[in-house]
């Protein structure tokens, strides 16, 4: 553990690393071009926040534009597992839940596996809405299927992949295989195609974006600055898309780019007033349901209209996107099985209609007093890590002219025993979310840092090209001395849709 600053390296931006005060430098770009673009079709994301609190708003108030709409849709058995008949959730008094499945369908080609599985559910009382991703190398149980057009069945497998459910008779298959492994009883799905998330993002005007470093991916065709971007058409899918892109390289980092583009998705449409704006929600709603097959439940209007109310006033920070708790298969590395010790608390809140972080939280057991006896006082926690040996330097990332943001955090953090707290400057680029960055190896110190500051755990990631432990603060971080809460994902992996991150590029 340092007890002194690390070495003279590169901030977030590029920066050496900082004098007391210093303005920070551009960052250098990386080529990914050992990348390659597989699979990963982030229709599913574009789909979820669509249907979820832009299309089924605007139907509310647009029923003869909802009549022509119904005619686009495809539909298909919502579930074809053996002996999995539940009873339809109520509209208006139950939660619901939407699985949300994205295929790499192009030309007319058929696909039999689903590159993209999220499952959304919405609480009964309006409160929250948790979306859950589910990674394709994901290996579960499949329940026995029965093709509904060709009749063929399918037999029960003890592990395969989860993605594969779709080739066996299609996505009722994969909503019986989804009910099997959460308990659940899944409503309705929604099932999109190769160009949905080109289309959606054009009509949209662009969705904005952030990477930590240069991206030119000439596999994924991926090509943007570091820093905001606002991507549409090829651009987004290809940010959607990219397997080995971001973070590790394998799926969960494109997973978090997916949940990264939805929450800033989910703020787009609420901070421009979409949802009151009819003319452009029926242009995103023909957009979609041209490319969508569904269950046949959700071509019914009734039940479009019903949905509306559930989402149009949940609050960002209820909005939460988190991925189901895996670890690697011991006989296979490059696949992924569940983590049941994890997984099962966010099960039962699904299952409870319950938020995530609520029911992630333990109850406390039962006092028990021996007559006469004084109570104890509680003992006192240490930081797990010397806030002194900790070195973090402040950059002010905020867009505009310096607002001398790092100073005054930096301040803070020293009052608070972090002695090796230092102002940087400004950095070289502006971002809307505050970040962490550290060096590997330093991660325990950057959540130390991060809890300090109440900043989320999804606004902590490592970079090759800091020293240390590095502070950008960004737009949502603009006063006091710690971050207003955002949300709580109950120890899971993911953000909320007030949480805003930024990737880092594979490699770094």
């Amino acid at each position: 553990m340092p007890s002194r600053r690390a070495a003279t390296g590169h901030g977030p931006s590029g920066s050496a690393a900082p004098s007391r005060r210093r303005t920070a430098t551009a960052p250098g770009g990386r080529h990914l071009g050992n990348g390659a673009a597989r699979g990963g079709h982030p229709v599913l994301a574009s789909i979820a926040v669509l249907l979820s609190l832009t299309l089924v708003s605007g139907l509310v108030f647009a029923g003869v534009q909802l009549l022509r709409l119904q005619s686009n849709f495809d539909t298909k058995p919502l579930n074809i597992g053996q002996g999995q008949d539940g009873l339809p959730a109520d509209t208006n008094t139950d939660s619901m839940q939407i699985l949300v499945l994205g295929t790499d369908n192009r030309e007319g080609q058929d696909s039999n596996n689903s590159d993209v599985m999220m499952l959304v559910n919405m609480a009964a009382d309006r409160s929250h809405v948790t979306v859950v991703s589910f990674p394709r190398d994901l290996l579960v149980a499949l329940p026995a299927c029965t093709d509904p057009e060709s009749g063929m069945q399918y037999q029960a497998m003890d592990l395969a992949q989860l993605n594969g459910a779709l080739g066996n008779g299609g996505p009722g298959c994969t909503v019986a295989a989804i009910n099997e492994l959460t308990g659940l009883s899944i409503d309705h799905f929604m099932m999109a195609d190769f160009n949905a998330v080109k289309e959606l993002s054009n009509t949209l005007g662009g969705v904005e974006v952030c990477v930590n470093q240069p991206v030119d991916d000439p596999l994924s065709g991926l090509n943007i600055p570091a820093g905001v971007s606002s991507i549409q058409g090829d651009q987004a899918l290809a940010f959607l898309r990219t397997r080995h892109g971001f973070g590790n390289g394998g799926d969960e980092g494109r997973i978090k780019a997916q949940q990264s583009f939805l929450a800033s998705m989910v703020r787009k449409v609420q901070g421009e007033g979409t949802l009151n704006n009819l003319p452009r929600l029926y242009s995103i709603a023909d957009t979609v349901t041209k490319n969508l097959t569904v269950d046949e439940g959700l071509t019914d209007i009734p039940t479009l209209i019903a949905m509306a109310g559930r989402l149009k006033d949940v609050d960002l920070g209820n909005v939460a996107f988190v991925t189901v708790p895996v670890v690697p298969y011991e006989l296979d590395p490059n696949r992924l099985v569940l983590d049941e010790t994890a997984a099962q608390p966010l099960f039962d809140a699904l299952v409870a209609d319950q938020p995530i972080g609520v029911a992630a939280e333990e109850p406390e057991a039962p006092a028990t007093e021996t007559p006469g006896a004084e109570t104890p006082a509680p003992e006192p926690t240490e930081p797990a890590i010397d806030p002194a040996a900790i070195p973090v330097t402040l950059l002010d990332g905020i867009s505009g002219s310096a607002s001398g943001r790092d100073a005054e955090l930096a301040e803070y953090l020293l009052s608070e025993g972090f002695t090796q707290a230092i102002a940087g400057g400004l950095s070289e680029s502006t971002t809307p979310g505050t970040q962490v960055f550290f060096t590997p190896g330093y991660d325990a110190m950057a959540l130390q840092v991060a809890e300090a500051l109440n900043i989320p755990a999804s606004q902590v990631s490592a970079s090759s090209v800091v020293s240390g432990v590095v502070v950008q603060v960004g737009s949502d971080f603009t006063k006091g001395n710690v971050m207003e809460d955002t949300g709580d994902l109950g120890g899971l992996t993911g953000q909320t849709a007030a949480q805003v991150t930024c990737q880092s590029a594979f490699g770094y």
